[in-house]
């Protein structure tokens, strides 16, 4: 049961200091599992769903408490189209760019090499659930709070993009790419939210990169503690 004193506390924060707080709370709870957990579990891997159930437990609640609905967050398939049309002006060009770097490095261009024991069917599916969880936590709840604490905006996209670069570290040029990449999601996200479209941009982008870029830069995908490894 909350205390009175709890009570209290709660309703002095400000709107932008509590958002401010929960989007610590989440990026927190994400770096323990990349560099805490997974540097001391060795091979018991379930350790690291300890701190991400935590933080999708409290982003639940947040939504909860926020009075958020499920087409709120971006689960809806209304502007699933209107958010596809403007993804894919930017994906395009990236696709363009990533062909040319993959033709110049001498890496080539391997649009089986995401993986080889799957069909690229399956990949791309598993892809768009995996980008669904991510855009999901990215979008729906640290950029909605970003734009409590800043509002809407090139200051609240920029921030998202940060964070969601800063996750991907000590990788640095998939931190550059997926900087560029969050940029783009949280913009059309602010302007159409879809996390539909969202997820699907971000299956289709995942290949691609992998696809064209060397696979010595990407460093097999790996960050946190797993980038050593």
């Amino acid at each position: 049961m909350m205390h009175d004193q709890d009570i209290g506390f709660q309703r002095s924060l400000s709107v932008p200091a509590l958002a401010s707080w929960e989007i610590l709370s989440v990026v927190t709870s994400v770096l323990i599992a990349e560099w805490i957990a997974a540097a001391t579990v060795g091979i018991n891997k379930l350790v690291i769903a300890i701190p991400v159930t935590l933080a999708f437990v409290f982003m639940i609640l947040s939504h909860r408490e926020h009075r958020e609905s499920l087409k709120d967050l971006g689960f809806r398939l209304d502007n699933f189209v209107a958010a596809m049309l403007m993804l894919l002006p930017p994906m395009v060009v990236s696709t363009l760019v990533f062909l040319v770097v993959g033709g110049l490095s001498g890496s080539g261009i391997h649009p089986l090499r995401w993986s080889i024991s799957r069909p690229l069917v399956v990949q791309l599916s598993l892809g768009a659930l995996w980008g669904l969880t991510q855009q999901y936590v990215l979008q729906a709840f640290i950029n909605r709070r970003t734009m409590l604490v800043v509002g809407r905006g090139w200051v609240s996209i920029l921030i998202v993009a940060a964070i969601f670069a800063g996750l991907h570290l000590p990788n640095v040029w998939l931190a550059v790419i997926t900087f560029a990449g969050g940029v783009i999601w949280a913009t059309v996200y602010q302007r159409t939210p879809n996390l539909f479209a969202l997820a699907v941009s971000h299956s289709l982008m995942t290949w691609v990169v992998i696809s064209t870029a060397p696979p010595s830069a990407l460093h097999h995908l790996r960050i946190g503690f797993s980038y050593f490894g």
